[in-house]
């Protein structure tokens, strides 16, 4: 039988190298990339990936609560280099990878259900949907438009969740549930998903005064909720053409031009293959210092004569 560390060890070097190639073939893709970030104020992408770094953090802790809604736990190192991974896979994957790979990690490492880990990554979504619907009307139309968008974006999230949750109960494959509808954890986890969508509209509005847009915040507010909504229709990596259809298409309401959502969005995805490449050789360092641990020997305790 081969050493179950040794295939770890295979495992870990072989997902670094896959990793780092498809940070090389993605820019060798799209050199545009590149030009973009020399063409770009260092102080603009500097604040970009200041608000990315925050960000990430705030993601750390929605993933955190989804657990532990799940029934399950996980530690903080732990879960950063999880959200560290599942991020760029989330980047480079098409359909929305990162939640799989959370999905199928917690399973084997963490005894998370499939079933309960996917309810709660639609409760989620169902809190994500609600947020940026209002954020889409709220900035440019009036106040009815905004209750109407929140009340149709809750109301669909109602019915899938509902449909969802009584599959899982007329389906007893997997053993006992363990989802928790905590009333403190969905709060944590709504507060975080509204911190999230925030932070993203301060991205949208410094990428978009970067590239010679004038708008207001309530236009970088609406722009947010149209953006974010690709989310859900994303079939490429990033929503690569997606993002941009659904920005062009609510062009009504947020008033954003087209030849400035191409330029915010080019400016967006340089900055933030930029911000992946730190967090993976902030990752790489992190295993790179648990080898190092894990080889130092224990110090030897001296002998008493007797």
């Amino acid at each position: 039988m081969k050493n179950p560390r040794r295939l770890r060890q295979i495992a870990s070097l072989t997902l670094l190298l896959l990793t780092a190639a498809a940070f090389i073939w993605y820019l060798r893709a799209h050199p545009d990339y590149i030009t973009e970030l020399l063409e770009t104020d260092p102080r603009a992408i500097a604040a970009v990936i200041g608000v990315n770094v925050v960000l990430i953090g705030v993601m750390t802790g929605v993933y955190y609560y989804t657990v532990r809604l799940a029934g399950g736990t996980i530690p903080g190192r732990e879960n950063f280099l999880l959200t560290i991974y599942s991020s760029i896979a989330n980047f480079f994957g098409p359909l929305q990878s990162g939640p799989g790979v959370r999905a199928v990690y917690l399973k084997q490492k963490r005894g998370v259900r499939l079933r309960d880990y996917t309810f709660a990554t639609l409760v989620y979504y169902a809190m994500f949907a609600v947020i940026n619907a209002v954020f889409l009307a709220i900035g440019t139309r009036p106040w009815w438009q905004t209750v109407l968008a929140a009340a149709a974006a809750g109301g669909f999230s109602y019915v899938v969740l509902a449909w969802v949750k009584q599959q899982r109960l007329t389906t007893s494959s997997g053993g006992a549930s363990r989802f928790s509808f905590a009333p403190r954890l969905l709060a944590i986890l709504f507060c975080l998903t509204l911190l999230q969508t925030t932070l993203v509209t301060v991205r949208y509005y410094i990428e978009l005064s970067a590239t010679g847009a004038s708008v207001s915040v309530g236009q970088a507010v609406s722009y947010t909720g149209a953006a974010n909504f690709a989310v859900f229709a994303s079939i490429t990596p990033d929503g690569v053409g997606i993002r941009e259809a659904f920005l062009l298409f609510s062009q009504s309401i947020h008033g954003v031009n087209t030849q400035e959502i191409v330029g915010a969005n080019l400016l967006d995805r340089a900055s933030y293959i930029l911000f992946l490449a730190l967090l993976f050789i902030v990752a790489v360092s992190m295993h790179a210092k648990d080898r190092i641990t894990k080889a130092r020997p224990e110090p030897v305790k001296p002998t008493r004569n007797r």
